[in-house]
């Protein structure tokens, strides 16, 4: 059984109850002097913490997908799989699995679509990364085999897993909803974690003598996959998206490529790169790059494109709300920007999965397909 199944969470439960029963009916039993008692009072509190913990562990793991199996909770490395051949692309682009879709019909590529896992190369920033990418059902379609589509770069907060765009926020199923019920054009989402130097979090910098994140997202991710799938070139033909960390990076590369990117969503996004532990010295004493990755200066002494932003607060549960009003305040034509203010909400999936569908409609409607 899987670190995330249902059986795995349901078992925890019921043994933690029955052992709490357990530790109720049998308390008198072990209530007695002497040290066969002690250690079985001890032993049964110890277990009964132990599996209630356990149980509480795996119900916020299925919630939050910190870890994905139960070999990513115990460091293990997995296995890629075996390559197979994807049409006639890109070499920077090796699909190595493929999966069905949750939907009615998924099964079938052309009904449900389909989610395909790749490993992509970077040729100029020299990185590797595993990612993901969901093919609308219409990209199998017979009517639609010379037709591109737009598509969006999509990525995970810090430390997070691609596998939690996914399963936890659910945007290969909510792209194949909206679209369905027509409120959205077909869309190809290409899905990342930011962290394509883990365990450090590169904040999408290229770091002066370091990971040349930057590069990657803005220049090779998008110029591997239009050579590997029928997606096209011009700026919009692409958007970017994410949460957290990958909001902050969404709207960042938007802002400084217009030439590359149409659109930028960032959801509870922040409007400065951290600078902390996880993140090391990004800047190497170079005030230009760190004012580079401050966005509300950019905004003010950057270059302005023909960009639409959207970024998302709540009024009670995020700390970004001010952040927010100042980058919406900041925004000049030709770009323009868009808001989604929840009364309530945390930084949390259950915040990002009311803002993420009609993200995905406001991108679709940024972008192009041709």
């Amino acid at each position: 059984m899987g670190l995330t199944s249902d059986k795995v969470l349901v078992s925890a439960v019921v043994l933690a109850v029955v052992l709490f029963l357990a530790t109720v009916w049998l308390w008198p039993r072990l209530a007695r002097r002497g040290w066969r008692a002690v250690v079985g009072r001890v032993g049964l509190l110890l277990v009964t913490q132990v599996t209630l913990f356990a149980a509480v562990g795996l119900a916020a793991n299925r919630s939050f997908l910190f870890y994905g199996s139960w070999a990513d909770l115990l460091g293990q490395e997995q296995d890629m799989g075996v390559v197979v051949d994807h049409a006639a692309g890109s070499k920077d682009v090796r699909v190595v699995g493929t999966q069905a879709m949750d939907v009615p019909g998924g099964g079938r590529p052309s009904v449900g679509g389909q989610i395909q896992k790749v490993v992509v190369a970077g040729d100029r920033s020299g990185i590797v990364s595993p990612a993901y990418v969901y093919l609308p059902p219409e990209y199998f379609q017979p009517r639609y085999a010379k037709r591109t589509f737009p598509a969006s770069v999509v990525l995970t907060g810090y430390p997070g897993t691609a596998e939690n765009l996914i399963k936890g926020l659910r945007y290969p199923k909510s792209a194949f909803l909206e679209a369905k019920a027509g409120r959205m054009q077909p869309m190809i989402l290409v899905m990342l974690r930011p962290t394509v130097a883990p365990p450090r979090d590169t904040e999408c910098v290229d770091v002066p003598g370091g990971p040349q994140t930057e590069t990657f997202f803005a220049e090779d991710l998008p110029r591997a996959v239009s050579e590997t799938y029928r997606v096209g070139t011009k700026p919009r033909n692409w958007g970017f998206m994410g949460n957290s960390t990958g909001g902050y990076c969404a709207l960042k590369i938007a802002l400084h490529h217009p030439d590359r990117f149409a659109a930028g969503a960032g959801f509870s996004a922040y409007y400065r790169a951290a600078e902390d532990v996880t993140t090391g010295d990004l800047f190497h004493g170079d005030d230009a790059l760190r004012k580079r990755g401050d966005l509300l200066w950019s905004l003010d002494h950057g270059r302005r494109g023909n960009t639409s932003f959207l970024v998302t607060s709540s009024k009670k549960g995020e700390s970004n709300l001010k952040g927010t009003r100042e980058f919406i305040k900041k925004v000049k034509a030709p770009a323009s920007v868009s808001s989604i203010v929840l009364e309530s909400g945390g930084h949390n999936f259950n915040t990002w999965n009311r803002e993420i569908p009609p993200g995905l409609v406001w991108m679709g409607g940024k972008l192009s397909a041709d």
